[in-house]
């Protein structure tokens, strides 16, 4: 019976913390974007790469007056 004058104040203290982590996660934002996480794993990254190295490798278009010179 002495044991539950430690116990359950302890256990009181445990389940507030882990309320006030609960809550804390909450209004950080940790559940705002559920779907996000598990879209973007399915994404291919390498469509990105290929289509910036495609910018930087596209050629600089020309004016319309320097082709009439021509």
């Amino acid at each position: 019976m002495s044991s539950l004058v430690f116990l359950v104040p302890l256990g009181l203290l445990l389940g507030g913390t882990a309320l006030a982590a609960f809550l804390w996660s909450l209004k950080s934002g940790q559940y705002d974007d559920l779907d996000g996480a598990a879209e973007r794993i399915l994404l291919d990254d390498d469509d990105e790469r290929d289509l910036k190295a495609a910018q930087t490798t596209l050629p600089v278009p020309t004016s319309p007056q320097n082709n009439r010179d021509k």
